[in-house]
């Protein structure tokens, strides 16, 4: 199982999103092909609801914990309520570009 799959399946099993998009942006960093180690996550769950986004980011990390302690190197995260969701009207913040970075090696 490739290791999108594997962070969109547990964070659907966590959370219940009612939105979520896994991006891999590996391709932007200097990384060999098919690398799969930097990520971008957008989550909207009622999960959320009445936590601050460090504790949401915490529960995040907390779930993929095991697939961010093997080939992961980087996860950008936008945890959403689904009233912040519709706020957001998707105005998101884009992922930083990587120092030195390159399409490929």
């Amino acid at each position: 199982m490739m290791m999108h799959e594997q962070i969109e399946e547990k964070l659907i099993t966590a959370f219940h999103p009612r939105h979520m998009e896994v991006h891999d942006e590996s391709h932007r960093h200097h990384v060999p092909e098919g690398a799969e180690s930097h990520f971008r996550v957008v989550i909207v769950s009622d999960s959320f609801t009445d936590q601050r986004p460090l504790q949401r980011h915490r529960a995040v990390y907390g779930v993929l914990a095991e697939a961010l302690a093997g080939s992961v190197h980087a996860l950008a995260l936008h945890t959403y309520t689904p009233t912040e969701w519709e706020s957001a009207s998707g105005n998101l913040a884009a992922s930083p570009p990587c120092y030195g970075g390159k399409t490929s090696i």
